[in-house]
């Protein structure tokens, strides 16, 4: 099947999604409730389904808290423009009770409210920016913040998930699921 710029990437049900993504789905639908559309549209590639379900499961198990790794991926959607992510994040921040103050922050583009976030945040984003060049003198800040080399390199995998979800919405200019409409967001 061949698809013109101008047509829109599919939105897979269980129903119509490739065999190898119809399982893949039904995890989703069982964590969600529901298929979040970045999902269906992820299902055409079962394999980018299936990394990505694996990633959010290695972030969330990652040794970041729940405020450091709302940072790690907030950060990356609003430098990546996510009009799908960061209302999304938004919804997953408040379902984990994040301080709101984090949130808009992140969303804001404006100062953390703890220095060690803020730190944090700085670090994405050269890491981002850069292509993985941080300075030794960024990296020096991010552990006397009380970071560690683990956490260093689970930025690495927190860009890893994003950039799949990120650049996948860009390509499917993906509509928000209900539930993130309210936390709609445009790049100031």
């Amino acid at each position: 099947m061949s698809t013109t710029k101008e047509e829109k990437l599919t939105i897979h049900t269980i129903e119509s999604a490739p065999e190898k993504s119809k399982d893949l789905l039904e995890k989703s639908k069982k964590a969600y409730g529901y298929i979040p559309n970045l999902h269906g549209v992820l299902a055409e590639a079962p394999g980018l389904l299936e990394a990505y379900q694996n990633m959010h499961e290695l972030v969330i198990n990652s040794s970041f808290t729940t405020e450091e790794f709302t940072v790690l991926w907030q950060t990356i959607n609003v430098e990546h423009n996510c009009h799908y992510c960061v209302p999304a994040h938004t919804a997953i921040a408040k379902s984990m009770k994040v301080d709101d103050a984090i949130t808009d922050a992140l969303r804001n583009e404006t100062e953390l409210p703890t220095k060690k976030l803020e730190i944090l945040r700085k670090t994405i984003l050269s890491m981002v920016r850069n292509r993985g060049n941080v300075s030794q003198v960024e990296t020096q800040a991010f552990y006397e913040a009380g970071f560690t080399q683990r956490q260093l390199l689970e930025i690495v995998l927190g860009l890893a998930q994003k950039t799949i979800s990120n650049y996948t919405n860009h390509l499917a200019e993906t509509p928000l699921d209900e539930g993130f409409k309210k936390f709609d967001w445009k790049k100031q």
